[in-house]
């Protein structure tokens, strides 16, 4: 059954039409009376219902014959024309039955058989219902829009000597952008400027301001903290990471769960039946009772009519996924659909690469030893050798800070494969590894062969002076996220990597996952999960955060990309977007998945439930409409009221 959204306001279309070509200017009450207009019809049906009520129940004189039905009619048309004006149209689409069409037909039926209160109630119910449906996806997509806050709307870009104001979709790669204090970044960029401050809550949903250095990248829709500032533009607007991100987020409703699929493919089939079971209700006793009234019949039929109208499925399953979906992005984590939330239940086996996903992906500095030098001393010699390099574990070297006056190296030449050699205060210095101390005759201690890391070798003179340990540093949530991860109900954590075995097995040992394995090109990932996949019942998320990891992210049943912001192939592959670049938010997708699908099911069980228990009522003359009026929308309302608490739930570590 296809689900049109009944809209009472058609009847203010004239305004909220000229209200839309305003849009952008400041005009808070007028938008607040188009806000009230939208209840107006429900509130004139209602407060006339009421008094119809009254008077039909005090027996006021004048209330009778053509002046009730008048009263009551003009109660009902306000609410019930645009649910038959929706009726119509679908039939002229060619699709017959709808929520629409058993709405009318049960309203207006019970109009000619008398039942005029009866009748007004169900619409005003039902368009009820419609309101409370529209402001709780206007509830549920609120977390979701706030992402579209952050498209910025305009660029300060450097042309013919000066800085023009124009639309960041007309700005070129290469250009010079200013950004103002409080302003958005209007397109991913590199900073010229020395240092900057950013708000990424928007991009990332972190709070904490980011310090950026000058070179480094930028991304659209951050919030400069702190001083004008200049960025190079790497990107045109339409291929900036948060134009992708809101164009994916915007869209990941398009992708259905197979649960809310089943329900819209049952709730075409399921209504016609109900139609034509309504019918037998009306005229098949005629010939099975004695005393067959067929107004006694026809008033269980449209009980029955309006008790089988499947709104409660059709309007809270969505609405369901949709909070989940607003809730995970919320919290930095973006669905590309809902039928990932719902393969996120399902995973049994978590594999995860090392390199930027466990790992910051940084060399740091892990252990210095030295041998009759002082610290300080050795480093000065080992920095002005190292400030000849450009390799990144020189760059992690030149991070350490030394008082006093720094050393210079000299003569400095590079020996293939080994390390530097070079001199420094007039003493010869060699740096690099092993096999540069032993072609030097240099003794190394053995103690420096149980040490699986990077290293570097530093002899003075002609003598061993000492080594650093270079290591990529785990990020801060790293334990926390594999104890989480199994607290989710995850059996299985293995960890696939790049990097040299010695160094995986170590970083998966002191993480705790069940098995590990390293020196692995992306076909050999690849194979690994697909063998993983291949098992009985065996469900893989893979959570990777670069190009060598696109295959396995997409072949995997769950891709999981670390740092969307910073990876287009991360973006177009991955399945699940981690902004923040936590590995303790997969635990957080998780729950959330696991969350939606318990009320999810908690809805489809309310509303089977409580129709199967009334529509028997119905059939046996037991239940009023006004019975009906709750099976249907109150079971709708209750199913909305339960997908709206998603968006006040929290997932806390």
């Amino acid at each position: 059954m296809k689900k049109k959204k009944l809209n009472l306001r058609d009847l203010n279309k004239t305004s909220s039409d000229n209200h839309k070509r305003n849009d952008g200017h400041n005009h808070s009450s007028p938008e607040s009376i188009g806000k009230f207009k939208i209840y107006v019809p429900a509130i004139f049906s209602f407060v006339m219902l009421i008094i119809g009520i009254a008077m039909d129940y005090f027996d006021v004189a004048f209330f009778k014959d053509w002046i009730r039905i008048v009263w009551y009619a003009v109660a009902y048309l306000p609410v019930g024309f645009p649910v038959i004006k929706e009726g119509w149209n679908s039939i002229k689409n060619g699709d017959f039955f709808t929520e629409f069409l058993l709405m009318s037909i049960a309203t207006i039926g019970a109009f000619a058989i008398g039942e005029y209160p009866e009748g007004v109630a169900v619409m005003l119910f039902y368009a009820v219902g419609e309101l409370f449906q529209s402001a709780a996806v206007k509830r549920a997509k609120r977390s979701i829009k706030a992402l579209l806050d952050v498209r910025p709307n305009e660029a300060l870009v450097y042309r013919n000597n000066n800085y023009v104001s124009v639309n960041p979709e007309i700005v070129a790669i290469g250009e010079k952008v200013q950004v103002r204090v409080g302003e958005k970044i209007p397109l991913d960029g590199i900073l010229l400027s020395e240092k900057g401050s950013f708000n990424t809550a928007a991009l990332t949903g972190e709070s904490k301001p980011d310090t950026i250095a000058k070179g480094e990248k930028v991304f659209a829709g951050s919030i400069n903290l702190d001083g004008v500032i200049e960025i190079e533009t790497t990107k045109e607007f339409k291929d900036s990471s948060i134009a992708r991100i809101l164009d994916m987020v915007q869209n990941a409703t398009a992708r259905k769960s197979k649960t809310e699929l089943f329900i819209r493919k049952f709730a075409r089939i399921y209504t016609p039946i109900v139609v034509f079971l309504a019918i037998g209700l009306t005229f098949l006793p005629y010939f099975f009772v004695d005393d067959y009234v067929f107004n006694d019949w026809l008033y269980r039929a449209l009980i029955f009519l309006v008790i089988s109208c499947p709104c409660a499925l059709v309007i809270s399953i969505p609405l369901g996924y949709f909070g989940g979906l607003g809730a995970a992005s919320k919290n930095g984590i973006l669905f590309k659909g809902a039928s990932f939330l719902d393969e996120m239940t399902r995973i049994t086996t978590v594999v995860m690469d090392k390199t930027g996903t466990v790992t910051k992906g940084v060399f740091k500095i892990k252990e210095i030893k030295t041998i009759d030098w002082n610290e300080p001393e050795f480093m000065k010699y080992l920095m002005a050798m190292e400030e000849q390099s450009t390799h990144p574990i020189a760059k992690a070297i030149m991070e350490y800070k030394a008082d006093g006056e720094d050393f210079q190296a000299s003569e400095v030449t590079e020996i293939a494969g080994k390390g530097l050699k070079g001199t420094v205060n007039g003493k010869t210095v060699l740096v690099g590894n092993k096999p540069l101390m032993t072609s030097n005759n240099i003794e190394v201690p053995s103690e420096t062969d149980n040490i699986v890391e990077s290293i570097v070798m530093v002899s003075i003179e002609g003598k061993f002076a000492g080594y650093v340990i270079i290591a990529d540093e785990l990020k801060d949530d790293a334990h926390e996220a594999i104890k989480q991860i199994r607290e989710s109900g995850i059996t299985k954590i293995i960890m696939l990597s790049g990097d040299k075995d010695s160094i995986t097995q170590q970083v998966a040992k002191e993480m705790g996952v069940d098995w590990a394995k390293g020196g692995l090109l992306p076909e050999d990932k690849l194979k690994e999960v697909e063998k993983l996949m291949s098992e009985n019942n065996n469900k893989v998320a893979f959570i990777g955060d670069g190009i060598n990891d696109a295959p396995v992210l997409a072949v995997s049943d769950v891709g999981i990309a670390m740092g969307g912001l910073g990876s287009d192939v991360a973006i177009e592959t991955a399945d699940v977007i981690i902004q923040t670049d936590q590995p303790s938010k997969i635990a957080k997708a998780i729950k959330i998945g696991k969350s939606t699908r318990r009320i999810v099911w908690q809805n489809i069980i309310l509303a089977f439930g409580v129709k199967a228990v009334v529509l028997v009522l119905g059939a046996g003359g037991l239940a009023t409409m006004w019975e009906a009026v709750f099976a249907d929308v109150g079971v709708a309302l209750l199913a909305i009221l339960n997908a709206v608490r998603l968006q006040k739930m929290e997932w806390k570590k």
